[in-house]
């Protein structure tokens, strides 16, 4: 495998990198929070060694904290406005250098879009430190011809822009000033990569710099390398890993055979705290993308399990229970928690808690276990936990809870109801080895926030439809309580009938929230859009805010009826379309909603494929002929009764 590829004629002398060099490094940040993660703390607590000057360049004002965090790490901090990308962020940092640029032997141009050092940075420096040369980078791109941003000429071979050195006789040459004087202004990604990324490599060669890229294209496909050959680059030795594959539209991910679990599973066997990783993507990634991106379904094993009874987490169960005769198997559910796990049951009435707490005597169960009577049924489950149990869920006493309610689903079928409820209990506690394997999941992963069953879909037509009409109150909910991870497009990643593990930090945002039962209407606001449903969807969101990251659990035996049943419909769904899913998937987006294949449903789509220009003139000649449609069914009626 190739180490380093030579760029350019060399027409130029070029010098190593000198044994008592001194090297400056600008490097650029974006948080829309205006905080810095753990992730940058990381990765420039360990380039300091490398680096005499450290200046970091904010794009956005920052917080408070965040600009501590970084004048710890940085000898000079800036903030900008968020204009230009990082390039002009660069410029920002060069800038303010200017007069101090010939103290330097090289110039580390860096951004804050990777992860590291997965692999240590010594073993490149040195490597790098004894070519002679003008520039390098750590990864490279082919030349793409036509250009895939202006679909005309071609986008040059060239070094990626997030991870750029330069050494003096460039960056102290009238080249070098002159290009970044003259530097355009960007306002769309498209401009940072034909005004900069795509012409930076091409423009400097072509007037006899010279430069390397320290791990080269893997192929000779003309793809992304440092994003789908993430893992090899690693393997290789990189030290950076690129953010973009966890944030990447899975679809495309699937089409290349892109599979993040096992660059995730690279990363740890390097020694790189995984933690850090997930504690960003948490924050910034929608989360059912980022739940397809790293594959974080875990399927539970039910002959084994990973608990480590030296390590116990102090559990509780949180079971609302209305029909009083399910509380056997909610207490038998529980059960097979290991060690000892306390239970809080909430009940409507009082006839309820009497019922309940003599089926709990009779079984004597280990732990505490305690009967509320809430104030009003309001909510349901949903109420009864945030309101009734606000106390216990403030109080810092438990490391880890299940929330459980009795699940009947009587509105659907009998079937649906049935197969509901099992996917919910089998699920979340299948037996003892598979709620081990949960519980171990929250040992091993501190960020672990939840855990819960998938989304359900045999009876349910909850895919492509999971938001229903709950979307504008999530979002609303969200600029309450300051929340500001991403809401997934289609459907959220969410605890669909509201069963799941969770750290009660991590449900911190919707736990202080007061809440009260006038806010949940009767039984007839229990509807898609009333806060109840509402509130189904938010924990991974709420969660998410604070860096808590989650993941979705399930049995082989559930897996074995899903999978089989996806497999089936998507294939079904595919007979009709040309080509792979992505193509598929992408020719539906464009034709739009397809409706119930009316003749007006079809103008549309094909209006919306075709000819997009024409859509409101289509609108307009569709309206009048529904208008005249209607005048001349009155005129018939009004003849009718004559």
């Amino acid at each position: 495998m190739k180490t380093a590829e030579l760029i350019g004629d060399w027409t130029r002398p070029a010098d190593t990198f000198p044994e008592d060099g001194k090297r400056l490094l600008v490097y650029v940040v974006f948080d829309r929070r205006g905080e810095v993660g753990d992730f940058v703390v990381y990765a420039l607590e360990r380039m300091r060694e490398f680096c005499d000057t450290i200046v970091v360049v904010s794009n956005g004002p920052l917080t408070t904290g965040g600009r501590e965090r970084l004048e710890a790490l940085g000898d000079l901090v800036l903030e900008r406005p968020n204009e230009g990308f990082d390039i002009w962020g660069y410029k920002h940092g060069l800038d303010a250098m200017a007069d101090r640029l010939d103290e330097f032997d090289e110039l580390l141009l860096v951004n804050d879009t990777w992860f590291g050092p997965i692999r240590p940075f010594a073993p490149l420096f040195e490597r790098m430190n004894s070519h002679p040369l003008h520039f390098w980078g750590m990864t490279d791109h082919l030349r793409v011809e036509p250009h895939p941003f202006t679909h005309e000429g071609y986008l040059p071979y060239h070094l990626q822009s997030y991870w750029v050195a330069v050494r003096r006789q460039m960056f102290l040459s009238p080249e070098w000033e002159a290009y970044w004087r003259d530097l355009p202004q960007m306002t769309s990604y498209s401009d940072a990569v034909t005004k900069h990324e795509g012409v930076f490599t091409e423009h400097f060669t072509q007037r006899g710099f010279s430069g390397e890229v320290a791990f080269p294209t893997l192929t000779d496909k003309i793809e992304n390398h440092a994003v789908l050959y993430a893992e090899q680059l690693i393997e290789a030795g990189c030290p950076t890993l690129k953010r973009r594959p966890f944030f990447q539209w899975p679809v495309f991910l699937d089409r290349v055979a892109v599979v993040g679990k096992w660059t995730l599973e690279a990363v740890e066997r390097h020694g790189y705290p995984v933690e850090l990783i997930f504690d960003d993507l948490a924050r910034n990634v929608e989360p059912r993308v980022l739940n397809a991106d790293a594959a974080l379904l875990r399927v539970l094993s039910p002959t084994g399990d990973d608990y480590d009874p030296s390590r116990p987490l102090r559990t509780a169960v949180f079971a609302h229970i209305f029909y009083v005769e399910m509380t056997d198997e909610i207490l038998d559910r529980a059960g097979y928690l290991p060690g000892t796990t306390d239970i809080i049951v909430t009940t409507p009435d009082a006839d309820r808690a009497r019922a309940i707490e003599e089926i709990i005597a009779a079984r004597a169960p280990a732990g505490r276990t305690e009967v509320r009577v809430v104030a009003s049924n309001n909510g349901r489950d949903q109420a009864a936990f945030l309101i009734g149990c606000r106390d216990i869920l403030l109080s810092d006493e438990y490391d880890l809870v299940v929330k459980m309610h009795s699940k009947k689903t009587p509105q659907g079928g009998a079937n649906v109801g049935r197969h509901f409820r099992r996917h919910q209990f089998e699920n979340l506690l299948g037996g003892p080895h598979e709620a081990a394997n949960v519980v171990a999941l929250f040992q091993k992963q501190p960020g672990l926030g939840l855990a819960f069953p998938p989304t359900v879909h045999l009876g349910h037509p909850t895919m492509g439809h999971g938001w229903w009409a709950n979307r504008p109150g999530v979002a609303e909910l969200c600029r309450e309580l300051g929340i500001r991870v991403p809401l997934d497009e289609i459907s959220p990643l969410a605890p669909f009938g509201s069963m799941f593990f969770a750290r009660p930090q991590a449900l911190r945002l919707l736990v202080e929230r007061e809440w009260t039962y006038e806010e949940f209407g009767g039984a007839e606001a229990y509807v898609d859009g009333g806060l109840a449903h509402v509130l189904e969807r938010m924990p991974v969101y709420a969660a998410g805010e604070l860096g808590y990251h989650s993941m979705t659990i399930a049995t082989p035996q559930y897996l074995a009826k899903s999978y089989t049943a996806f497999d089936y419909n998507l294939d079904q769904m595919s007979a009709t379309m040309p080509e792979d899913t992505q193509h598929q998937i992408e020719f539906l987006r464009r034709a739009g909603y397809i409706g119930w294949g009316t003749f007006r449903d079809f103008v549309d789509m094909w209006v919306r494929l075709h000819r997009p220009e024409a859509r409101e003139r289509i609108d307009r000649i569709f309206s009048r002929t529904e208008t005249a449609r209607g005048r001349l069914w009155r005129a018939r009626q009004r003849l009718r009764r004559r």
